[in-house]
């Protein structure tokens, strides 16, 4: 246990065979199950696993490949049933220190966080080191899922690193969870229509010889169409299924402005355009005054959405004493 904390660690794996005894030797004597799932590995990855000898790993294995998200899932289910209060996701290359552990865990065990996850790129020196491909295509996502989940002060939001509150994850609808890279993407998603308070941990990365399956144009084609779907998703059941606030009515008010604004341009652009006459100072002003004010409005509910980021955890401890496991399904 962690401060009368059971805690539970989920190792999604898959072709894993030369570095998973490692991960798992290298876990702290107080962590309480070690769930190494196994993706359908076509190598010694699970007996490699069993060779380690200790008594509080539990091996899952599953028959076909499903991805690190279907892995996770499987392995956080499991953890449910173990009764565990925390889980932790780690992958089975190595790369995420272990040391790091109880900087993770921290934050949701006294309470001031549903979910803790690892942010490699804390100060300047990390994103510097980069690629510039790399480091453009981080800044982009980390900006996309930010405005798509609604947690606005994250970085980093692919980082696999991750603590989550028992409770928490059972509020979760698991069907929407994607079951491959888009995994931790979407758990933000999900946490941020629960309202979850989520705090960013700096661990950096352990890069070794591990070479990542996930490439940056392979994310730079899939990731944006899914960001751009949860965001509407987020917009439509907070502001205007739960509720409708003044963030609504600047949302709706500067749609309609902006799309007003570039039809009538759009319209008579064309029409001057064949007549070969220039439009009226009215005709432009017609146009540009709805748009101008229908970008300031969507601004103002940009800012308002920004102010509105949760802060109150779903479950707050308050106390170093276990949180009681359960709590009732909110799902949408």
């Amino acid at each position: 246990m962690y401060k009368s904390l059971r805690i539970a660690i989920v190792i999604p794996a898959y072709c894993e065979e030369s570095r998973i005894a490692a991960v798992v030797r290298s876990l702290p004597a107080w962590v309480d199950h070690i769930i190494v799932v196994d993706d359908g590995s076509p190598d010694q990855t699970a007996a490699n696993v069993a060779a380690v000898g200790d008594s509080r790993v539990v091996l899952v294995r599953l028959p076909e490949n499903q991805g690190v998200g279907g892995a996770t899932i499987a392995g956080m289910n499991r953890a449910l049933e173990l009764g565990a209060d925390i889980f932790v996701k780690m992958d089975g290359d190595g790369q995420m220190d272990p040391t790091g552990l109880p900087a993770l865990l921290d934050p949701v065990r006294m309470g001031v966080a549903d979910y803790a996850k690892g942010n490699r790129f804390l100060h300047a020196r990390e994103i510097g080191t980069m690629p510039w491909l790399r480091r453009a295509g981080n800044i982009g996502l980390s900006f996309m899922a930010k405005v798509a989940s609604g947690y606005w002060q994250i970085f980093d939001p692919t980082n696999g690193y991750l603590a989550i509150d028992a409770r928490v994850f059972r509020l979760l609808d698991q069907t929407r969870l994607h079951r491959r890279f888009f995994f931790e993407n979407s758990l933000l998603l999900e946490l941020g229509l629960q309202r979850a308070v989520v705090r960013d941990v700096f661990l950096p990365a352990r890069y070794g010889d591990k070479v990542s399956h996930l490439s940056e144009g392979r994310t730079l084609v899939e990731f944006p169409p899914l960001l751009v779907r949860g965001f509407v998703r987020r917009v439509l059941v907070q502001y205007f299924i739960r509720d409708f606030t003044a963030v609504s009515l600047f949302l709706v008010a500067g749609v309609l402005a902006c799309v007003f604004g570039v039809t009538w341009g759009a319209y008579h652009w064309y029409v001057s355009a064949q007549a070969g006459v220039t439009a009226s100072t009215g005709t432009v002003m017609i146009a540009v005054l709805p748009l101008i004010l229908g970008i300031q409005l969507l601004l103002q509910a940009i800012g308002m959405d920004i102010q509105h980021a949760p802060t109150v955890p779903i479950h707050p401890v308050g106390n170093e004493g276990a949180p009681p496991t359960g709590g009732a399904n909110r799902q949408l």
